[in-house]
Parts: C-alpha cells; structure tokens; sequence
C-alpha cells in the first residue's frame, strides 16, 4: 500500500484526506509508526503536528526529492511573511529553529 504522502505525489489523494489515513491507522494493524505509514520522517511528522499547513512544503520536498528542512528553510520565512499573525509566525520561526529544522535568517 502506498503511503498518504505518495498517493498524493500521485495525484490519488488530496491533503484534506490526511484525518481519513490517520483514522485508518488508528482502525488498522499496520507495524509501522504513524509517521511511516504517512510517508513522513519523524521530523516532518512533529512538524506537521504542530504546524498542519506544513503539509503542502513536506510533499513538495518528497516529490522534489529534496530535504524537507532545506525546502522549509526556503519557504518559512515566505509563510510568515504572508501571514497576518505575527506573533504565531514568530512562534513557528523559533521552534523550527529550536528544532534544528531553520537555521534562521
């Protein structure tokens, strides 16, 4: 079976159908982590835990074949630049960078 993010990378599942996988795994038996079973990294995973607009940079760098902390540290500050909340964008800024996922600007 293909994982969501591959399905997606396919064109046969769309981002909103993420809850309808995770509720699968929760029904299922599957050995994998839920983040395996998504097709994610444990560090995407936590990331798109806390930050679920996250998916689309996580996907584009699986399909892209790049690091998804080097895409996020592309596209990152973009996001919060284009948000309306600043403090939440800064939130996120630090995080990432507590995580070691940015190295900041």
């Amino acid at each position: 079976m293909s994982s969501f993010i591959q399905l997606c990378i396919n064109g046969d599942a769309l981002l909103e159908d993420i809850d309808d996988f995770v509720d699968s795994w929760h029904d299922g038996d599957s050995e994998l982590s839920l983040a395996e079973f998504l097709g994610m990294s444990n560090s995407e995973y936590n990331i798109w835990l806390r930050e679920p607009d996250i998916l689309p940079i996580i996907i584009k760098a699986k399909r892209d074949n790049k690091d998804s902390a080097s895409l996020m540290n592309e596209e990152v500050y973009h996001m919060a630049a284009r948000s309306g909340d600043v403090v939440q964008s800064e939130k996120l800024k630090s995080w990432l960078i507590r995580e070691g996922l940015w190295k900041g600007e």
